[in-house]
């Protein structure tokens, strides 16, 4: 029996994580892969950010995660403030969704920010709990294994030598490791 895979990718602030895991989640999907789970962009404002909005990546709908400019009674990361209501009402149900459905949990971005609300961080173990594929951008600064990752776990470090290579590449060997395994587990519930 193969090891459920799991894909971490990390490196510097703006080296191109994030655009690296929505071209795998693309590529997966658009091979019929049903993938689910968090995309958590940032926002910029006449070239600055101003705070990170929270996205579900089946269904589109999006809130804030953390701002700048909201204050009073929030927890606070950095110069952010986080948005902790709206943002676990949206982890709760796309990562419950995720866990019951899809095929594949993408999560961009786990870092300080997502573990500061209590539902990422429960909801966050659960998917590392399930035997799904996991594919998880992991600020650099957090040490993944720290996470309790079970499986074939392969890390990829972001840089700007490596990060065009790896958006040509990783897609593609990504979706044949996890179209193998998912065969491998329908055969193997199949007997």
């Amino acid at each position: 029996m193969t090891e459920r895979p799991i894909y971490i990718i990390t490196g510097r602030p703006g080296i191109g994580k994030s655009t690296l895991f929505n071209r795998i989640i693309e590529f997966l999907l658009e091979k019929g892969i049903k993938v689910d789970g968090i995309r958590t962009p940032e926002v910029r404002m006449a070239g600055r950010r101003i705070g990170f909005k929270i996205i579900d990546i089946s269904t589109g709908r999006e809130t804030w995660l953390a701002r700048k400019d909201v204050i009073g009674g929030r927890p606070r990361v950095g110069s952010y403030y986080l948005c902790v209501s709206e943002a676990s009402e949206l982890v709760e149900e796309a990562l419950t969704r995720a866990i019951s459905q899809a095929d594949v949990i993408g999560v961009d971005e786990v870092g300080p920010m997502e573990l500061k609300l209590s539902v990422f961080a429960r909801l966050l173990r659960k998917t590392i709990d399930s035997n799904k594929p996991l594919i998880f951008v992991v600020h650099y600064r957090l040490n993944p294994k720290s996470l309790g990752l079970k499986g074939h776990v392969r890390k990829y470090i972001v840089t700007i030598e490596n990060r065009n290579m790896l958006g040509r590449n990783l897609p593609r060997q990504i979706y044949e490791e996890v179209k193998d395994y998912l065969a491998e587990q329908k055969h193997s519930s199949q007997l």
